[in-house]
């Protein structure tokens, strides 16, 4: 399964039911994987969707104290998006370590977003690791040490 591509659908389909409310977010959902059906994880899909979902006020809480001088409506939609599915997986998600999360989210933001995207996103992500349960600086000490 690819879950790179399951990220890409689930951003589609999040950023599609943020301009369409109204809209059912599981038929946008299931047309967006039949789109790419031959490698979809569609169980990973629909964790995390429902995840973002259940959690929306929370990470849009976490976006606007990671980013103080943006205010939410100011940041644009695919950039609010990535993040939310980011923090999602960074706070809630077990089998995902923050920093494939943070690193995929960046991808996301080159690939989709506009031309300040994937830094703005890493930026909001750092921030929002280093302040969380699970950030552990013990860890980031060691990189550096490999990295010498």
């Amino acid at each position: 399964m690819n879950r790179h591509l399951s990220r890409v659908i689930i951003m589609q389909s999040l950023y599609e039911w943020d301009f369409r409310p109204d809209a059912a977010l599981e038929e946008i959902k299931q047309r967006n994987i039949e789109n790419y059906n031959e490698d979809a994880d569609k169980e990973f899909i629909d964790n995390t969707i429902s995840g973002v979902i259940k959690n929306i006020e929370q990470e849009d809480k976490l976006i606007t104290e990671a980013a103080p001088e943006w205010p939410l409506e100011q940041i644009s939609a695919i950039d609010k998006t990535i993040l939310r599915i980011a923090i999602f997986e960074i706070l809630f998600s077990e089998d995902i370590p923050p920093k494939v999360a943070i690193n995929e989210a960046v991808e996301l933001g080159k690939t989709f977003g506009g031309e300040n995207s994937s830094k703005f996103i890493n930026g909001v992500l750092g921030t929002v690791y280093r302040k969380s349960p699970k950030y552990d600086p013990t860890q980031d000490e060691k990189e550096l040490k490999k990295d010498e």
